[in-house]
C-alpha cells in the first residue's frame, strides 16, 4: 500500500487490557477486572490513535475497543498511573471502565510509552493522574479479579453506574454487520456518533452530490466483502 494511501496512526505496544465486569443486579457481588494479557498465542495487544481523531484497541484480529475522541470531554475521563492509563467513559447514561498497561523491555520505558501516549490523548482532552493504588489486573489471562472497594480510587468508584453489556467484536463480524450479513447487537462502544444533532442529512447530500461518490461506495463494499473472507 502506498504511504498516501495510509491513515496516519500512532500505535503503542500494551502488556495488558483490563475492562471491568459489572456485577449482576441482584447478585450483590463485587465488580471484577476481566483482564486479557498479550502473548504470542493470543495476540499482541495494541493501542491505536489515528489522525481522524478514532482510538483503537485490538488484540490481533479482534477489536476491544473502538470510540471517536472527538468531544471526548463530554464522554471520557482519563487517568494516567505509572505505566497504566484508567478511561472511565459515560455514554447515553451508561458508565464503563478499562485499563490499559504499556508494554516495553523494562518498566522505565513501558512509563515512558505511556506518557507519550497521553501527550496524544491530551489533544482531546485533560489527563489527570492519581497517587492512590488502582486495582491491577490480574496477571491470568482471561480471569476476572474482584476490585478491592477499600483500594478503589475516585474515578473506581464510578464503576457502580449502570450496567452494560462488555463484548468485543472482531475486523471481520463488523464487516458482516455492515454488508448486512450477520445481525449484531453492537456493544455501547460502538453506538457513540460525534456527527452533530441535524449535520448527518446535509453532510449525506453533499456526499451523493459529488460524482465519485457511487464508486467510493462501491469500492468501500468491496473491502468490506474482502475483510469477511479473510
Amino acid at each position: 500500500m502506498s504511504q498516501k494511501n495510509t491513515i496516519a496512526r500512532a500505535a503503542w505496544p500494551l502488556k495488558r487490557y483490563g475492562r471491568v465486569v459489572p456485577r449482576a443486579k441482584d447478585s450483590g457481588g463485587s465488580s471484577a477486572w476481566k483482564v486479557l494479557e498479550s502473548s504470542e498465542s493470543a495476540g499482541k495487544l495494541e493501542l491505536v490513535i489515528l489522525e481522524s481523531g478514532h482510538l483503537l484497541v485490538s488484540q490481533a484480529q479482534e477489536l476491544l475497543e473502538g470510540f471517536s475522541l472527538l468531544n471526548a470531554r463530554s464522554f471520557l475521563k482519563v487517568h494516567q498511573k505509572s505505566d497504566s492509563l484508567l478511561f472511565h467513559l459515560t455514554l447515553k447514561g451508561e458508565s464503563r471502565m478499562i485499563r490499559l498497561q504499556f508494554d516495553g523491555s523494562n518498566r522505565s520505558e513501558a512509563v515512558d510509552l505511556c506518557r507519550k501516549a497521553v501527550e496524544r490523548l491530551q489533544e482531546y482532552l485533560p489527563v489527570g493522574t492519581d497517587e492512590h493504588c488502582v486495582p491491577p489486573p490480574s496477571t491470568h489471562t482471561s480471569e476476572s479479579a474482584p476490585c478491592d472497594p477499600q483500594k478503589q480510587t475516585p474515578i473506581d468508584a464510578l464503576q457502580d453506574g449502570p450496567d452494560v453489556i462488555q463484548e468485543s467484536l472482531t475486523i471481520k463480524q463488523l464487516s458482516k454487520h455492515f454488508l448486512g450479513q450477520h445481525e449484531l447487537s453492537l456493544p455501547l462502544a460502538y453506538r457513540h456518533c460525534t456527527v452533530p444533532p441535524g449535520a448527518v442529512e446535509e453532510l449525506l447530500r453533499l456526499c451523493l452530490l459529488d460524482s465519485g461518490f457511487p464508486a467510493f461506495v462501491e469500492e468501500v463494499e468491496n473491502n468490506l466483502k474482502a475483510l469477511t473472507e479473510e
